[in-house]
């Protein structure tokens, strides 16, 4: 009887081992993962702590998020300092990190034995390269997918908070997404009680999509513009984003204020060159009403440039509701908060700050 109770307890205590050791087990992995939800609603396993991050067209938002230090990899759009690309100017670094893919026009194509040589913790990828599974399936790398928002639009603070939770930067992911949101009630509260009718007409010409273009490159629901409640002239045609805008329109509409994107400038004045009685019989241009809005989408849209647009695009269009504003101090405090320096110097000094501008000249 002895003999048997015995081996009873010994049964009992190996299955009582067992079921620790399982627990033991099961939390040590709870630990060492988690599982998240991407931009694409996908379920990602990740690991808790990340120490290395592959990007493919996040990094900018990467910036944005303090994370600069964990990226290893990045695309060939990255590693190039561009003025048009301000994340880039603030992180030289940058240049020397390893291509793990292409970006740009083309779309994002991953080189994947670049990104299985430098083996990071997790890649992001923006949400609209639609292999995420694939790429982590032949990496053996959990791939997350990541909005790239507008001015907005609406997509900054879920691409924030899903970054910060991949990356337990909670706080930050909070704190760009409250800057955000009081900017945007800022610019509606000085403007949405203005009466139509006592808003000037607006244009904006010489944007980039698609590569650069003259004064009838041009935009409707155009972000700067919305946020400022303006009315926008290209509004009425019932599209939405960028595309090519029939001069005789503008002519039509005779806009009270143009905005041109200085980069461009040097298209705008070889139409002026080819046909000068037609910018001359606009309004904004015999007012002396033609003003700067620098180019803010290259590699997608950086925010902070939009942003910085907005408050200069108020302080031209509505001088008594943004007469606190000064623009230049106000793009590099939206500078340094997103980005971590004051930059507009180096727009002034290459010639593409806020003012007004010559057609022709």
């Amino acid at each position: 009887m002895k003999k048997i109770l015995i081996v009873v307890l010994s049964l009992l205590m190996v299955v009582s081992c067992a079921a620790c050791s399982s627990t033991s087990a099961q939390s040590t992995n709870s630990a060492t993962t988690k599982v998240i939800t991407d931009s694409l609603g996908r379920q990602v396993e990740v690991p808790t702590k990340i120490n290395s991050v592959g990007s493919l067209g996040v990094m900018r938002l990467l910036t944005y998020m303090g994370a600069a230090d964990l990226v290893t990899g990045a695309t060939d759009m990255d590693n190039v300092q561009e003025l048009t690309r301000p994340y880039t100017l603030v992180n030289p670094n940058y240049a020397a990190l390893k291509q793990i893919g292409q970006g740009g026009a083309g779309g994002i194509v991953p080189f994947e034995e670049e990104i299985v040589k430098l083996v990071p913790d997790v890649i992001f990828v923006v949400s609209d390269y639609t292999q995420a599974d694939e790429l982590s399936a032949k990496t053996g790398i959990p791939v997350v997918a990541i909005d790239n928002p507008g001015l907005f639009d609406g997509k900054m603070s879920a691409s924030m908070n899903i970054i910060g939770e991949v990356l337990g930067k909670q706080d930050r992911a909070k704190a760009v997404n409250e800057f955000m949101d009081a900017a945007k009630k800022d610019l509606n509260d000085r403007t949405k009680d203005i009466a139509d009718a006592s808003k000037p007409s607006v244009y904006n010409g010489a944007l980039n999509f698609k590569g650069k273009h003259g004064f009838d490159g041009t935009s409707a629901k155009y972000g700067p513009f919305v946020a400022i409640n303006a009315n926008n002239v290209v509004d009425q045609t019932g599209q939405s984003g960028t595309f090519i805008i029939d001069l005789e329109q503008i002519l039509a509409w005779n806009p009270d204020i143009i905005f041109l994107n200085p980069e461009n400038m040097d298209l705008v004045n070889q139409q002026y060159a080819q046909n000068p009685d037609y910018f001359n019989s606009l309004n904004a241009v015999k007012n002396n009403k033609v003003y700067t809005q620098l180019a803010y989408n290259n590699n997608y849209t950086n925010i902070e440039i939009a942003l910085a647009d907005a408050y200069y695009a108020g302080t031209v269009i509505y001088p008594d509701k943004f007469k606190d504003i000064n623009p230049e101090k106000k793009a590099d405090e939206i500078f340094k908060f997103l980005l971590g320096q004051e930059l507009y110097s180096k727009y002034a000094a290459a010639g593409q700050g806020f003012g007004s501008l010559t057609i022709g000249k």
